[in-house]
């Protein structure tokens, strides 16, 4: 592998971090919205406590993957900014407003505290369906950029019945794998109640992201024939692999396997991306941009890789300890402790 592809399989998966980690917490704002029942209260104090420690700390992969772009494939980058400038803004607005929603959600009393979670969760259902029409509208193949120099198509490329179909999966995805997770929250938390609801919510989720998925490989055929070409050519055993640990994850919700159907929705996720990617190479927009003839030089791209290795260093025990500290123990045996600390 050449240094551009390297560094454009690194990208990739941050992409795939972003997507099973802040995925979920958009998905938790989704289930924010729709709890309904007598445990609905619990509910919503659940997508809290699941989503406080970590969510900001999720954003980071975001960070990471719009630097690396900027850096590693410039025109890319900036192709990608002036085509698809609107979805994009109005995504940043979502995440920008989602975080402060969530802040002032959590400590605001009464009336106040009921408006910013809706604000919260209506963020976290709009950016998802966003950055899945953007991701969409560049499998497409309709981003002309000859010479660097892109179309301009504010509206269209975007909001296409095919990039549509894909921005409700991609909030089908993260409904999915916010309840599964959730599922395990409340079987760490000893709660039945909250585990069968969120159980059911998976189910309905997952079954609708198949759905859609399987409706988005039938528009692909017309309105993306790049990539449903390269799905049939070179990407065939990953989506085959893909709807395989799909049926595995939907099996392990019906035996109530929580933590092996968390895993299994978060390698169909990565799948999910993978054969995207693998789908649409050599390209990074299609038809013009490639891996190859879009990337910075070769000295850009080492110190990338290298500044990216140290970070992680750095980056990823930092996030380990976090998760050890919040995600590892049930959340009884997390109240005690905090409570003791308090005390002393």
């Amino acid at each position: 592998m050449t240094l551009p592809y390297i560094t454009a399989a690194v990208l990739w998966l941050a992409l795939i971090a972003y997507a099973v980690l802040g995925g979920a917490d958009f998905g938790g704002g989704v289930w924010g919205l729709l709890a309904f029942g007598p445990s609905k209260e619990r509910q919503r104090q659940l997508v809290d406590e699941a989503i406080g420690p970590v969510w900001e700390a999720n954003h980071v992969w975001l960070i990471f993957l719009i630097v690396g772009l900027f850096t590693a494939f410039p025109i890319v980058f900036s192709t990608l900014s002036v085509v698809l400038f609107v979805p994009f803004t109005l995504a940043l607005f979502g995440i920008v407003l989602r975080g402060a929603a969530f802040i002032f959600h959590t400590h605001s009393p009464g009336a106040l505290r009921q408006f910013w979670g809706r604000l919260f969760s209506a963020a976290s259902a709009i950016t998802p369906f966003l950055l899945g029409a953007c991701a969409a509208a560049v499998a497409g193949g309709q981003i002309h950029a000859p010479g660097g120099q892109a179309n301009i198509s504010p509206v269209s490329l975007w909001t296409t019945p095919f990039a549509l179909n894909i921005g409700a999966m991609a909030v089908s995805l993260c409904a999915t794998l916010a309840a599964i997770y959730l599922s395990v929250e409340a079987q760490q938390a000893a709660d039945t109640d909250l585990m069968a609801a969120f159980r059911l919510r998976a189910i309905i989720a997952g079954a609708l992201t198949a759905a859609l998925g399987a409706l988005g490989l039938l528009l692909s055929q017309e309105e993306a024939t790049l990539l449903w070409n390269g799905m049939l050519a070179h990407a065939l055993p990953l989506v085959l692999a893909t709807m395989l640990v799909g049926l595995g994850a939907a099996a392990s919700l019906l035996l109530r396997r929580y933590q092996l159907a968390r895993v299994l929705i978060i390698l169909e996720t990565a799948l999910m991306l993978a054969s995207w990617g693998a789908a649409q190479l050599p390209y990074l927009v299609p038809p013009d941009l490639t891996i190859a003839n879009a990337a910075s030089p070769d000295a850009t791209l080492i110190a990338l890789l290298v500044s990216t290795a140290i970070g992680m260093l750095v980056l990823l025990p930092s996030l380990w300890l976090l998760f050890r500290v919040f995600k590892s123990q049930p959340a009884p045996e997390r109240e005690q402790e905090e409570a003791g600390g308090f005390a002393e």
